[in-house]
Protein backbone atom coordinates (compact mmCIF):
# COMPACT_ATOMS: atom_id res chain seq x y z
CA UNK A 1 0.00 0.00 0.00
CA UNK A 2 1.08 3.47 -0.74
CA UNK A 3 1.49 6.01 2.06
CA UNK A 4 -1.62 7.98 0.70
CA UNK A 5 -3.46 4.91 0.88
CA UNK A 6 -2.52 4.54 4.22
CA UNK A 7 -2.98 7.51 5.77
CA UNK A 8 -6.55 7.48 3.87
CA UNK A 9 -7.78 4.26 5.06
CA UNK A 10 -6.63 4.94 8.70
CA UNK A 11 -8.70 8.50 8.26
CA UNK A 12 -11.30 6.35 7.44
CA UNK A 13 -11.22 3.77 10.23
CA UNK A 14 -10.91 6.84 12.65
CA UNK A 15 -13.48 8.56 11.37
CA UNK A 16 -16.32 5.52 11.44
CA UNK A 17 -14.91 4.36 14.33
CA UNK A 18 -15.05 7.84 15.99
CA UNK A 19 -11.56 7.46 17.66
CA UNK A 20 -7.99 9.28 16.84
CA UNK A 21 -6.13 6.08 18.79
CA UNK A 22 -6.25 3.77 15.33
CA UNK A 23 -3.33 4.01 13.75
CA UNK A 24 -2.13 1.88 10.60
CA UNK A 25 1.68 0.57 10.51
CA UNK A 26 3.88 -0.88 7.30
CA UNK A 27 4.60 -4.92 7.25
CA UNK A 28 7.87 -4.71 5.27
CA UNK A 29 8.58 -5.99 3.31
CA UNK A 30 5.08 -7.33 2.35
CA UNK A 31 3.52 -4.23 0.36
CA UNK A 32 -0.39 -5.47 -0.34
CA UNK A 33 -1.08 -5.29 3.80
CA UNK A 34 -0.97 -3.27 6.80
CA UNK A 35 -1.27 -3.54 10.64
CA UNK A 36 -4.00 -2.12 12.68
CA UNK A 37 -3.10 -0.88 16.32
CA UNK A 38 -5.59 0.67 18.43
CA UNK A 39 -3.82 2.45 21.55
CA UNK A 40 -0.46 0.31 20.47
CA UNK A 41 -1.95 -2.84 20.45
CA UNK A 42 -2.19 -5.09 17.41
CA UNK A 43 -5.45 -5.84 16.63
CA UNK A 44 -5.62 -6.81 13.14
CA UNK A 45 -4.22 -6.45 9.14
CA UNK A 46 -5.56 -4.64 6.36
CA UNK A 47 -5.40 -6.20 3.22
CA UNK A 48 -5.00 -4.20 -0.48
CA UNK A 49 -6.71 -6.23 -2.94
CA UNK A 50 -7.27 -4.80 -6.79
CA UNK A 51 -9.69 -6.77 -9.22
CA UNK A 52 -10.52 -5.53 -12.07
CA UNK A 53 -9.08 -2.02 -11.98
CA UNK A 54 -10.53 -1.66 -8.73
CA UNK A 55 -9.61 -1.85 -5.34
CA UNK A 56 -10.92 -2.46 -1.75
CA UNK A 57 -9.55 -2.83 1.60
CA UNK A 58 -10.42 -5.71 3.65
CA UNK A 59 -9.85 -6.03 7.39
CA UNK A 60 -9.40 -9.23 9.15
CA UNK A 61 -9.48 -8.98 12.84
CA UNK A 62 -9.00 -12.53 14.84
CA UNK A 63 -10.50 -12.52 18.78
CA UNK A 64 -9.29 -15.11 20.82
CA UNK A 65 -11.53 -17.18 23.04
CA UNK A 66 -9.74 -16.53 26.27
CA UNK A 67 -10.05 -12.66 25.46
CA UNK A 68 -13.59 -12.58 25.37
CA UNK A 69 -14.68 -10.79 28.63
CA UNK A 70 -18.27 -12.86 30.69
CA UNK A 71 -20.91 -11.42 30.50
CA UNK A 72 -23.69 -11.41 32.93
CA UNK A 73 -27.26 -13.65 31.55
CA UNK A 74 -24.99 -15.60 28.87
CA UNK A 75 -23.22 -18.58 29.92
CA UNK A 76 -19.95 -19.29 28.59
CA UNK A 77 -19.23 -22.46 26.38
Amino acid sequence: MTRSEIVRVQQYLRNVFGTDRIMLKERKPKEDSVEVLVAGEFIGVIFRDEDEGEISYAFNMAILDIDLPLVAGVPPE
